[in-house]
């Protein structure tokens, strides 16, 4: 996916855990390169500072509000950011810079659309037996 009218804002999704066999000295050392690699993105106007999310919940749908028990996840997700990138391609290329994933984490690239929803547009919410 490719801009021909300049760089696009990508979603990045911080998926997983921690691999079990890493020690806390080594997932700090990686958290620590993270934050330096982070910071020289966003100086360089690559990147777009996001947050890490907390583990509290809640679910809102036409059911109402939902606050558990949840089905368990095997890929929780911890954070976001955005990447300012010319392509997916290029996206995922910085992404893959990520000192966390030798520790474990993935990444999870999204291109963010930006043009408003319409339900007459196949979409990500159009159901599966619309998108023919």
């Amino acid at each position: 996916m490719s801009s021909a009218e300049g760089p696009s804002e990508f979603l990045v999704i911080s998926k997983g855990y921690w691999d079990e066999d890493k020690s806390p000295e080594q997932i700090q050392a990686a958290i620590d390169a993270f934050y330096k690699w982070h910071d020289v993105l966003v100086a360089q106007g690559k990147m777009i500072s996001g947050q890490r999310l907390q583990p509290a919940k809640m679910v809102v749908s036409k059911h109402g509000i939902t606050d558990g028990p949840f089905a368990e996840t095997k890929e929780v997700i911890g954070g976001y950011w955005h990447f300012i990138a010319n392509s997916l391609e290029e996206a995922a290329a910085l992404a893959a810079q990520n000192p966390c994933l030798a520790c474990g984490l993935s990444l999870e690239i999204r291109p963010i659309e930006p043009k408003t929803c319409s339900a007459f547009d196949r979409t990500t919410e159009t159901p599966p037996s619309r998108k023919k």
